[in-house]
């Protein structure tokens, strides 16, 4: 039995300019996969072309 979680991974199934890992080692969505996900997860992701505002929890969508 592997010890790490590399086999549940599905980072895997991700296109290269899908996302990017932070130094700390987070991966990262950019916008091409947020769009392509189809719905704001209200998490505030740093590259969210929903434009969720978390003060008013109201998404507007500009595109």
């Amino acid at each position: 039995m592997r010890d790490d979680m590399s086999g549940f991974s599905k980072k895997a199934e991700l296109e290269k300019d899908e996302y990017y890992t932070s130094p700390e080692g987070y991966i990262i969505f950019t916008e091409k996969y947020l769009l392509k996900r189809g719905y704001c997860c209200k998490n505030s992701c740093k590259h969210c072309p929903y434009d969720y505002d978390r003060n008013t929890g109201r998404i507007k969508l500009n595109k």
